[in-house]
């Protein structure tokens, strides 16, 4: 009911967190890893830093090489289908930012709400994939829950134990060894992944223990050899880049990271890194983002059509969504949905490692 007041529409406010994709970013999707088969299959060939020795007269014979052993490793990725109803008699009302006194497009509103549905499905799907990332690069195990705790999904990549140390002394302690700790876990990822690290990623506690003590300060602050520095930058992805520092005979790149998801089970916006962790790892090495179609038999009706984008499929933002739409008979109704089987995979398994800063 109107009556004398005049009252003026501002810009509606939608509070939508953006996905946050730091660690998952880490993992790689060239257009081979796009795929519509049921499992996805990895030959690994792995070998050492021989040398050649020498030979003591030129009418020696060569010394003969074998072939390098591979292995073969198949994968079942995960499945994660979302789907929204889309009502008629919701489309008559007032939508976020309308004004009251316009008259409906039932339509046009059903179309607005169907393209919100698959940005929320979407950011949802991306934390899925970004949970995964975070749980391969801080256990090697992936372990998805539903609502209940029940586990729906897992995979052990059976990292070697050895990359998953936990420190002899607590970092918040004065007597910490922080450097060696960190020198120790490069050295065991530089022997067995035949790689030098470059990169850490510090959850905000292992950070602040870090750069508290006395020992690290002094490395960060010797200005005649330039051996480290920090510069807190953000760089998106809800990391910060906070500067480099020399431990022995590595330069490691430093990252915090505070990205969150909502817990499935608990409920609370739980972050991604886990307390007292730093993750240590060569950023070139090879790991594997994989994204498989969810099949249709029948592709969707026209009705449904203007509801429905693409197949919505990037490598270089890590997505690759299968879209349907379907109307009911009286057409009143519109289901939206879309679907993913996207698995991360460590392929460079040994070329990473996290350390955990407290008993």
């Amino acid at each position: 009911m109107s009556n004398t007041t005049t009252t003026r529409m501002l810009r509606a406010y939608v509070q939508m967190a953006a996905p946050t994709l730091f660690l998952s970013g880490f993992f790689k999707s060239p257009p081979e890893n796009f795929y519509n088969t049921e499992k996805v299959e990895i030959d690994i060939e792995r070998s050492e830093e021989d040398v050649s020795i020498v030979i003591t007269d030129l009418s020696q014979g060569y010394r003969m090489n074998a072939d390098d052993l591979y292995t073969n490793k198949s994968f079942l990725p995960p499945i994660n289908k979302e789907a929204g109803a889309i009502n008629a008699f919701d489309m008559i009302k007032r939508q976020v930012g309308q004004n009251p006194f316009d008259n409906p497009n039932f339509q046009a509103n059903a179309i607005l709400q169907s393209f919100k549905r698959f940005r929320k499905f979407e950011g949802k799907i991306k934390r899925s994939r970004e949970l995964q990332g975070s749980q391969i690069l801080q256990s090697g195990i992936v372990s998805l829950v539903d609502s209940a705790g029940i586990v729906l999904y897992t995979i052990d990549y059976k990292p070697k134990a050895t990359h998953f140390p936990t420190v002899v002394i607590d970092w918040d302690s004065a007597s910490s060894t922080k450097a060696k700790d960190l020198e120790g876990l490069a050295d065991t990822i530089r022997a067995d992944g035949l790689a030098d690290p470059q990169t850490l990623v510090f959850d905000d506690l292992a950070f602040s223990d870090f750069i508290n003590d006395s020992s690290i300060q002094a490395l960060l602050n010797n200005r005649r050899i330039n051996i480290g520095s920090i510069r807190p930058q953000s760089r998106g992805a809800g990391a910060t880049y906070q500067g480099e520092i020399a431990i022995g005979n590595y330069v490691f790149q430093m990252w915090t990271y505070n990205g969150r998801y909502k817990h499935p089970q608990t409920g609370v916006s739980t972050k991604f890194m886990q307390p007292n962790k730093v993750i240590m790892l060569d950023d070139m090495a090879r790991l594997d983002a994989t994204f498989g179609a969810i099949p249709k038999i029948v592709p969707p009706e026209a009705r449904a059509l203007p509801f429905l984008p693409p197949r919505i499929s990037d490598g270089a933002a890590g997505v690759d969504l299968s879209t349907n739409a379907w109307v009911t008979a009286d057409g009143e109704q519109v289901f939206v949905g879309a679907g993913i089987r996207q698995l991360l995979i460590p392929t460079a398994i040994d070329t990473y490692g996290c350390l955990t800063t407290k008993n």
